[in-house]
């Protein structure tokens, strides 16, 4: 009796994005044929003789088979149709990863752009823990190319960071045209996409040289894991004249070096979780979008509320650009309330939104970012308006979600 022979690691780079996030990196296990990656709950691995390794692991802060999984998987669903594949690496959070990036691509005397209107924990990273270092850096709006051009230091400026749509404001940036200013400089483009996902946006494609993700966001898509990811595109050298300390110019190379050194890395467990989440990141991105508009559209119309910003509205400034670069506009709204007292008491009153810090899980969130997750860029440049809220909007029934927000803003 013969049976077809099926390729132990099938090519997955031609197939859509929800095939790809449910395979890629996803092979039934070969010893039990399990579909789902097991947790391999393990710290070390018997090796077959000194330096005998099987499958190159020898410790879980070096590799683990479950973290492997998710990575192939990021590299996979940031990877352009056509593209060679990018390479993931998975942290323990959002800013771990963003810390190990900043310590592969930067040295004392450096300089970072970073834009006016970024997440509060980016900033408080380069200002408060890479400034002492010597590491200096220029808020801009990134919306505005000829201040991004004079905020450039030529020979010093080493990363040029980009958050579209960036938190908690919902500006656009033109991910293509700033790779052409960065690269022009020989710096290195680096977007955070925690927002758009790359179901609905992928920088790799327009130019971007490493994408962040804090996978606690809609990645995870449940509120019940925390961690962080880096894809760095094929091909992309370290800034400036830096060699990695692996002794090579790639900049994937200098990251996976860091990330074994400095050890921040994803748990096997949560690993296994983020995983699951990417597998239905494409059906929930649909349905977070059409809830978000849904909310935007009400709310826009509502007396209480003296502005809307989503990016899916005609009336906000990068709707043409949002079209052209994304899928869809996102799950994120944010509005004003007219004074901090009113935003306040909205955030008090709601009860299908949930006050609460993060966002991206299947469960909508309401917050007062200048008192929550931008308190630490009071006084400075990306200091926040006080009568900001900021809506996570999940999966509910949209209904139920602006009977909410109506009952609130009575």
């Amino acid at each position: 009796m013969s049976s077809a022979s099926t390729p132990s690691h099938p090519d997955w780079s031609s197939t859509g994005f929800a095939t790809r996030a449910i395979h890629a990196g996803q092979d039934p296990d070969a010893t039990t044929g399990a579909v789902v990656p097991p947790i391999y709950q393990v710290s070390t691995y018997k090796q077959d003789g000194v330096g005998g390794l099987r499958g190159g692991y020898e410790y879980s802060r070096s590799a683990n088979p479950t973290r492997t999984a998710l990575e192939e998987a990021l590299g996979a669903v940031e990877t352009p149709a056509g593209a060679a594949q990018a390479r993931g690496f998975a942290f323990a959070s959002g800013l771990a990863a963003e810390d190990t990036l900043l310590r592969a691509t930067l040295r004392p005397g450096d300089h970072v752009l970073v834009p006016d209107d970024a997440y509060g924990g980016t900033y408080r990273l380069v200002a408060r823990v890479f400034g002492p270092w010597g590491i200096e850096h220029t808020a801009v709006d990134l919306t505005d190319l000829d201040a991004v051009r004079a905020a450039v230091q030529p020979g010093r400026t080493k990363v040029l960071w980009v958050e579209t749509p960036t938190n908690p404001l919902l500006g656009i940036s033109d991910i293509a045209a700033l790779a052409e200013i960065a690269h022009e400089h020989g710096a290195t483009l680096v977007v955070d996409n925690t927002f758009a996902t790359p179901y609905l946006q992928q920088p790799i494609g327009l130019g971007a040289d490493v994408v962040v993700h804090s996978t606690t966001k809609y990645i995870g898509g449940h509120s019940d894991v925390v961690g962080g990811a880096l894809v760095v595109a094929d091909g992309v050298e370290l800034p400036g004249d830096l060699v990695s300390p692996a002794g090579t110019r790639s900049l994937a190379d200098a990251v996976g070096f860091h990330q074994n050194s400095s050890g921040a890395v994803a748990g096997p467990f949560d690993a296994w979780l983020t995983l699951r989440g990417l597998k239905t990141l494409a059906v929930r991105m649909d349905r977070h979008a059409a809830n978000a508009a849904a909310v935007a559209e009400f709310i826009e119309s509502h007396p209480a509320v003296t502005q809307v910003i989503y990016p899916g509205l005609a009336s906000h400034p990068g709707h043409e650009l949002a079209t052209r670069q994304m899928r869809g506009f996102g799950g994120m709204v944010s509005f004003r309330a007219g004074s901090e007292e009113k935003a306040l008491a909205v955030c008090a009153r709601t009860q299908v939104f949930t006050l609460a810090e993060s966002l991206g899980g299947v469960e909508s969130l309401i917050e007062h970012p200048g008192r929550m997750t931008h308190a630490s860029v009071a006084g400075s440049a990306l200091e926040v308006p006080d009568d900001l809220v900021r809506l996570s909007v999940g999966i509910e029934d949209a209904a139920d979600l602006i009977a909410d927000l109506a009952r609130a803003l009575a």
